[in-house]
């Protein structure tokens, strides 16, 4: 097992849960997923988080799900599971069952009912204790939870909770709250974090400026995340935009409120990650236009790389 820790970076790319028409699992193409993740080089992958459509499947589901990742990853990269906000109990059993099977840590959301900075880290502070020595991931995804949670607030919990060894950052405008954390900790003594990203890859460039380690996120195409933290990393700042550039409007494309999970689905179908978009419902499913619409922005795509001199 590859355990989390903060000096973890890269691309952990969030996998879907493939599924069948009938709304069954397709335990058949998690490998095939898998192996085709690991074929664009990325640094590890997250499951059942919300492209997982984790909050669709039951416990039993979860774990199964669970180990099938693991099973078919090998322990080539690490894998982070998602686990459950709706209770300690469910959060603690599926946290341990992981650990088990080989997972690297875990991913833990702020509970929707939380408000004020007392009950948001006594909530993490029990999370914790239900995690053991499990390291977990802090996602900060205010636009689904409903919970802002401020910069010192996150500090707090980190310098509390030893375990917290990331945060998945995907607060919406974020960036000056992805400076200060870094700030405090290069400059006020507070303990470094990996500080991986979401919403799709669409503040990537910025965010990496802005002292990311990488990205955590499920955009169709990874090697786009891949190759402009390669090129970030290497000092070419305008080679990371240009090409970052040339996938934006896909990128956009599949931030749209609604469909967006509909638009990822179908494109990782279309590239042979899995073998139907299918999602369980409820769901939002795509219409003719929209369809017509993504054709023509892969077309472009295509036509962008090329002038770039990138491989699709």
């Amino acid at each position: 097992m590859m355990p989390l820790d903060e000096t973890t970076s890269g691309v952990f790319v969030i996998a879907p849960t493939p599924f069948r028409d009938d709304g069954s699992v397709d335990f058949g193409s998690i490998p095939r997923m898998v192996d085709f993740f690991l074929a664009r080089e990325v640094q590890g992958i997250t499951i059942l988080g919300v492209m997982g459509e984790a909050s669709k499947l039951t416990e039993q589901e979860a774990l199964q799900i669970t180990r099938a990742v693991l099973h078919a990853v090998a322990q080539r990269v690490p894998v982070v599971v998602g686990v459950p906000s709706s209770g300690f109990a469910p959060m603690g059993s599926l946290t341990a069952a992981a650990m088990d099977a080989g997972a690297a840590g875990v991913m833990v959301a702020a509970a929707p009912y939380l408000r004020g900075d007392t009950a948001i880290l006594r909530y993490f502070e029990t999370a914790a204790e239900c995690l053991g020595q499990a390291q977990f991931a802090l996602q900060d995804y205010p636009q689904g939870s409903g919970v802002h949670i401020p910069p010192m607030l996150i500090r707090r919990i980190v310098e509390t909770i030893p375990t917290c060894v990331m945060l998945k950052h995907e607060d919406w405008p974020g960036l000056d709250k992805l400076a200060w954390l870094r700030t405090a900790s290069e400059r006020e003594g507070m303990r470094r974090i990996s500080i991986l990203t979401g919403n799709g890859g669409l503040f990537l460039p910025d965010e990496l400026r802005r002292g990311a380690d990488g990205a955590m996120t499920g955009f169709a195409f990874p090697e786009m995340m891949r190759d402009v933290i390669r090129a970030h990393r290497a000092g070419d700042i305008q080679g990371a935009a240009d090409l970052f550039d040339a996938y934006l409007p896909l990128v956009r494309y599949e931030q749209q409120p609604g469909i967006g999970l509909a638009v990822r689905k179908r494109v990782l179908a279309q590239r042979g990650a899995i073998s139907n978009s299918a999602q369980r419902r409820p769901c939002v499913q795509l219409g003719s236009h929209d369809v017509e619409d993504l054709l023509f922005l892969l077309a472009r795509q295509e036509k962008r790389l090329a002038a770039l001199g990138a491989a699709p």
